[in-house]
Order: structure tokens, then sequence, then C-alpha cells
């Protein structure tokens, strides 16, 4: 019995059908979930998931709003403000409740949803004009210092010392380093032995120095410098003097400062971008 031929076309036609069929069912449809679309990602999904905060940066007199995630760290968050304002992280002092710490997370910090983040920092060039005459006043003065006995058996600040630890100073833990309190340092004495208070008005850039008398507003920007040494026999308080002017004369000294926060006040005041 002859078989019939199957016309040429037809069997290319057959053939084309069954092709047709495998590849349709080897390769997944616009919208299937096995697509190999749904595992590619640009970069950003992990960011776009996890939680974050809205912030008011504000910077020489300008505001930006920032979205960022809350487990972003301090570090990051200057990296943030770089691209917002172009001011370099080490030029940025950057301040919540105090000096913002770089190392923390913004969640460990308790930063919350529409907080304001105060920035302080000036551009390279005008950093590079104000440095030359403080590096210039920091090395006199580290040339005096090395010359000269330790500052507290000097006879112009053993008529304070010799009075004796305030009863009302703050309590000091040596050995350590903790950030400012959202109180004003207390209980301390000034040169001439009466009670001074200091208050660090980050939002202003000032340092509030508080007598009985009255309280003076000194712009941070304005101290050049810093000298700190401790206390013989009670290490755990310092002696601390801001140097407000050219001269030693322009030195106003505090007595009787926790020991914890001397660093903090150092950055606070300098900023921890400054190179000496």
């Amino acid at each position: 019995m002859e078989t019939e031929a199957k016309p040429k076309g037809a069997e290319a036609l057959g053939e084309d059908a069954e092709k047709g069929e495998t590849e349709s069912t080897s390769h997944p449809v616009a919208g299937d979930a096995t697509t190999q679309d749904s595992n590619i990602s640009n970069g950003d999904d992990t960011d776009d998931e996890r939680e974050k905060v809205d912030l008011k940066i504000i910077w020489n007199k300008n505001k930006y709003d920032l979205k960022i995630p809350i487990d972003n760290t301090g570090a990051q968050l200057k990296e943030k403000i770089h691209s917002l304002t172009g001011l370099p992280p080490a030029m940025q002092k950057v301040m919540y409740k105090g000096l913002l710490p770089e190392d923390k997370t913004l969640r460990e910090i308790k930063v919350t949803n529409g907080a304001k983040i105060m920035v302080v920092g000036s551009t390279m060039n005008d950093v590079l004009a104000v440095n030359t005459p403080k590096e210039v006043i920091q090395q006199e003065v580290k040339a005096e210092e090395e010359k000269k006995e330790p500052l507290c058996r000097q006879k112009q600040h053993r008529k304070v010392l010799d009075k004796g630890k305030p009863e009302d100073i703050m309590p000091s833990i040596k050995g350590t380093k903790e950030r400012l309190p959202t109180v004003p340092l207390a209980g301390m004495y000034n040169k001439s032995g009466g009670k001074v208070r200091l208050t660090f008005k980050l939002e202003q850039d000032q340092l509030w120095i508080g007598t009985k008398e009255r309280t003076e507003k000194v712009p941070m920007g304005s101290i050049k410098h810093v000298v700190s040494e401790p206390i013989e026999g009670h290490e755990d308080y310092y002696m601390i003097a801001f140097q407000l002017g050219p001269t030693e004369a322009s030195q106003y000294w505090v007595y009787w400062v926790p020991a914890q926060f001397v660093d903090a006040i150092k950055d606070t005041v300098l900023g921890k971008w400054q190179y000496f």
C-alpha cells in the first residue's frame, strides 16, 4: 500500500510549529515570577527598602531637605551633606544635641524624623586664610609651654587651685571621653576665683562664658587655641584656657573642668578638621 506523500510545504510548516511550541515552553513570558529580569538589581533596592528619616540640614544660612537611612553612620551623613553643599566631610562640624559622632548610626544617636542638623564649616580657601595665623600662634604657645614649669605650679594659678575643689563641681571620670552634656558645665572657677559656667550654643556656633556678673558670648571661630593640663594631685580634673586673642594675656582660664569633657570641648570649639 502506497503512503500518501506529504507536501514539502506542509512538512516544513509542521516542523516550524513544533519548534515554536518548544521555544514557547523554554522561555518565560513577561510578568512570570521566574523571569530573569526579576533578579536584576540596579543597586538602589537596598536603600529603597531601608527605614529612613527626613532631616533639615542647615549650613551657612541655607536649608536643605535630606532623606537618609536611619542606620547610616555620622560619617555617611557627612558624605550626603558634601553632595548637598559641596563642603568636604573633613571640613564639617555636624551638630545634633552636641557634636555628631562619626562612628555611631543615626538610630543610636536617636535622630528623629524632621530633626534639624546644624553644620558649621568653611571652604578650603577660607580655612587656609584663617589657619595661617592660628598655626603661628599654636607654634608659639607650644614653644612657650615647653620652656615653663607645669601650669598648675605657677603662682598665678596656684592662688586659685589652693582654694581647693569647689563643692558643687560636676563629678569627673578619669580615663574616659564623653560628649558634652546637654546642660552647661558649671561649678568651676575662673582666674579671679569666681564661679564660672560654660554653655556651648552649637546652633549659634558660640561659647557662652557666664559669671555672676555677666555672660560673654564668644564666637567659636574667634578662639585661636585651647590649652589644657591635668591638675596635679587631682588628675581627674583639668585647667583649661581659651585663647581669645594673639597673646597670653588674652587667655581665659577655667579651673576644675571634669576630665571626661576635655576632648569634647576642644573638638567642639576648634572642630575636628583643624590640623593643629
